[in-house]
């Protein structure tokens, strides 16, 4: 073998399902024959017949992909479970291994063998992996009717699962766990959440849900969601105000979010939800409303949103720079502006919105500085007055948006002071 040639890869990664060897097809089965180290966890080498001859190395633990970089120089296979692609091994070496040195053989996943139990269409369902992630993840995909595709981290995720579903108002969710889904031990257990208990399973399961309310409503996938979404004490923005000023800070899959002064954390809680991939700063220095971010992020489905106990800026040192940032308290702290728009990537979007007249002007001073745009939003509500109905307004909002510029000449002017 000629180590990187494009015709031969040295790394093989194998599917292998629960059936073992015996449901490997003639190319695999090839590889694995022709192997000098075959690696994986050691449920899957043990799967394999005394006639494979190759050296038998397990996953280090803590899992660590560095050693089989060192094998470079041998035939080597590697078996993951169904699809290695899928929230598998395959995903994670694609990124270290050039893709002519690797050839990866997959197998039906395990989502897949559950949805055709059930007679689900895959891309009609969302599939959600709780190994090495929190419980509380799965609250930013459970509504009423939705279909689920749960991965399990171990025999206690089905009781886990239906105990937060019943929590949330959802106790009327069915169930269905498969247990050594593709093998000759499969097992499938229907029940409704409310009944699981505290029932445990094998450790290999998947759990597949049909989502049903009872006491709960769904909530809309859309940003500005209802006020009492979030436990605050009142410093939270506005549902309508909310839904406008995340539009502006355009959220992308990947782009990280400050929320300065994030109250109750309702911005980037909402960041978080528009897509898996983004993520999210809160900085907030009151130990109460810190309080509420921590029980909204759970509440809400992105418990992966980093809380920073402190204020702007101080507390802004050694965060990782921002694709964009809001400001909802705190633009008159001298520094907290310039300091926020030094740290912002170019390209990057900053929003910062002000209700009073300091807060204000300090936004029109730095934007005769540095540019950007400023909106007023005045938005009224109908409410009763003796027998009849009147329009009550809100405090008006003043916006400021402004996208940083990028090269290096806009980096060189922010060297300099910023303005020109």
């Amino acid at each position: 073998m000629t180590t990187g040639d494009a015709m031969t890869p040295w790394l093989t990664v194998i599917g292998i399902g629960e059936d073992g060897f015996a449901g490997l097809g003639r190319n695999a089965r090839r590889a694995l024959l022709d192997a000098e180290i075959v690696t994986g966890a050691p449920r899957h080498l043990s799967m394999l017949p005394t006639r494979i001859r190759a050296r038998r190395e397990p996953w280090p633990s803590p899992f660590d992909v560095e050693p089989l970089l060192g094998w470079r120089a041998h035939r080597v296979c590697v078996l993951a479970s169904g699809d290695p692609m899928l929230f598998g091994v395959g995903a994670t070496l694609a990124r270290r291994v050039p893709s002519d040195e690797m050839h990866v053989i997959g197998a039906p996943s395990s989502l897949s063998l559950a949805a055709a139990r059930l007679g689900w269409a895959l891309q009609d369902v969302q599939a959600v992996w709780l190994v090495g992630r929190p419980l509380a993840t799965l609250n930013a995909y459970v509504r009423d009717g939705a279909r689920l595709l749960v991965l399990s981290r171990d025999g206690a995720s089905p009781a886990d699962v239906a105990a937060l579903l019943c929590g949330g108002g959802f106790g009327a969710t069915s169930m269905h766990v498969f247990e050594a889904l593709g093998g000759p031990r499969e097992h499938r257990i229907d029940a409704v959440a409310r009944a699981w208990g505290d029932r445990q399973v094998e450790a290999l399961n998947l759990i597949a849900l049909t989502c049903r309310a009872d006491t709960a409503r769904s909530l809309p996938l859309t940003v500005g969601l209802p006020d009492d979404a979030f436990l605050n004490d009142g410093q939270l923005t506005k549902r309508d105000v909310r839904a406008i000023t995340l539009a502006r800070l355009a959220p992308l899959p990947g782009a990280l979010l400050w929320d300065v002064g994030a109250g109750c954390g309702s911005i980037g809680i909402e960041w978080m939800r528009a897509h898996p991939a983004c993520r999210a700063i809160a900085i907030e220095s009151s130990p109460e409303r810190q309080a509420f971010i921590a029980h909204n992020r759970e509440a809400l489905g992105v418990p992966g949103l980093e809380l920073v106990a402190g204020r702007a800026p101080d507390a802004l040192q050694g965060l990782a720079a921002p694709d964009a940032i809001f400001i909802g308290g705190g633009v008159t702290i001298p520094g907290v502006l310039d300091a926020c728009w030094s740290r912002l990537r170019p390209g990057g979007r900053l929003v910062a919105n002000a209700v009073t007249l300091q807060s204000e002007a300090a936004l029109v001073d730095w934007r005769e500085r540095h540019g950007g745009a400023l909106t007023r939003l005045a938005i009224s509500e109908v409410r009763p007055l003796g027998g009849f109905d009147t329009w009550r307004a809100a405090l008006p909002i003043t916006m400021l948006e402004a996208t940083k510029p990028s090269g290096d000449h806009a980096a060189g002017e922010l060297r300099d002071g910023g303005a020109s």
